[in-house]
């Protein structure tokens, strides 16, 4: 029994510590820390030169769009310059994109994957600063000035912008879920911020100097979070600014999130492996902690911590104990409200915090699916995209 415990307790540790208690210590420490990094837009004539990459494949229902936001940007046009790379494209949007005569298309009709042809694109790059972003996203229009503010900073290696998700009303289980996960999320990106250093960009915006960009393994699943670790493993800060906001449409529904989870989770144990130095506290110390506090422990020792939680709380309520079956008793209501979520996961419930537990669980188990086709091979970086949401 005293095994039980001691397993029991040290798996409420994990998921605590992962979930809510690492949040809570960033909080607790940007406080002591203080002062806020307020940072001053250049005038027009001192902001830098920068080359603006979105890789697009299949994106005719956005692309045009995506070019006209980019385009009505709050920055100067002589100074952006606007790549779109759409390899291996079958629709129409290369000959769209062909239509801007300012925007600079690279096509192949050979589909690699989007690292392959973000590479490929990358050595036509003159200017001091690259930005990436999504075709499906949408910039507000100070975007690029409050990211590239943040290069006067020579220590700033590099800047991500927020992923926001558009809520509406109609929002099914995938929606609901996603938007608050992603609120939770920029919380925390923006704690890490403070504290030090981000670690770990979302591709639907994010930029770095373009002499600290280091060319992914052709293999890197998710390499938006393996160029902006390679940033910081380098000695440099990866910079979170909530000012430069890209907005995209939830999933479509619960199927394609758990695709793009899996993917997620797959390319997460991967990258943990590609960047293994950045455990080492002796090296990296307070990236380190951050890097396995915000990042590692979400893909490996917390999903197992919750089965192990389950499992010693069904052993040690058999033995009687007032106490744990009640513990048993809040978690197995935590799943059928999960089972729930699941029965209605494509129908709109006015209260979207109830599906937190079904977003929260299909997030964990995508980790062990994500882990299989890991192990196995089956993960490549050319993958089905994600559906969204009709706006």
């Amino acid at each position: 029994m005293l095994s039980a415990l001691y397993f029991f307790w040290i798996s409420i540790a994990i998921i605590f510590y992962t979930y809510l208690g690492y949040g809570m210590l960033l909080y607790a420490l940007t406080r002591l820390k203080g002062g806020s990094s307020s940072t001053e837009i250049p005038s027009s004539a001192d902001l830098p030169h920068i080359t603006f990459i979105i890789a697009a494949y299949n994106e005719a229902d956005y692309i045009v769009d995506k070019i006209y936001n980019t385009m009505g940007l709050d920055y100067p046009m002589e100074k952006l310059s606007v790549f779109v790379v759409t390899d291996g494209s079958t629709d129409s949007s290369p000959d769209q994109v062909r239509l801007f005569a300012d925007v600079r298309l690279f096509h192949l009709p050979e589909r690699k994957g989007k690292i392959h042809a973000v590479n490929r694109v990358m050595r036509f790059v003159e200017t001091p600063i690259v930005v990436f972003s999504d075709a499906n996203t949408f910039l507000n229009e100070n975007a690029m000035k409050s990211l590239v503010a943040h290069y006067s900073d020579p220590q700033v290696g590099g800047v991500s912008g927020e992923k926001r998700i558009a809520a509406k009303a109609d929002d099914s289980a995938a929606g609901s879920g996603e938007g608050i996960y992603w609120k939770y999320e920029s919380l925390l990106k923006k704690m890490d911020s403070q504290l030090y250093s981000m670690v770990g960009a979302a591709g639907e915006l994010f930029s770095v100097r373009t002499q600290l960009y280091e060319t992914p393994p052709e293999n890197m699943i998710i390499e938006d979070f393996y160029i902006s670790l390679k940033v910081v493993a380098n000695g440099y800060r990866f910079v979170y600014e909530p000012g430069a906001s890209a907005t995209e449409t939830a999933s479509a529904s619960i199927g394609d999130e758990w695709k793009r989870k899996v993917r997620i989770a797959a390319g997460g144990l991967q990258a943990i492996g590609k960047l293994r130095s950045l455990l080492n506290p002796f090296r990296y110390g307070i990236v380190s902690f951050q890097y396995i506090s915000h990042r590692v422990m979400r893909w490996t020792l917390a999903p197992l911590a919750l089965v192990a939680v389950l499992v010693s709380n069904v052993y040690l309520a058999s033995l009687g104990l007032v106490f744990y079956q009640v513990l048993l008793f809040l978690q197995l209501s935590f799943y059928t409200m999960a089972t729930v979520g699941y029965v209605y996961r494509n129908q709109n419930i006015s209260i979207k915090g109830f599906f937190v537990p079904f977003y929260f669980t299909v997030m964990n188990a995508s980790v062990f699916a994500g882990f299989v086709r890991f192990i196995t091979g089956r993960q490549t970086v050319i993958w089905e995209k994600t559906k969204r949401a009709v706006g």
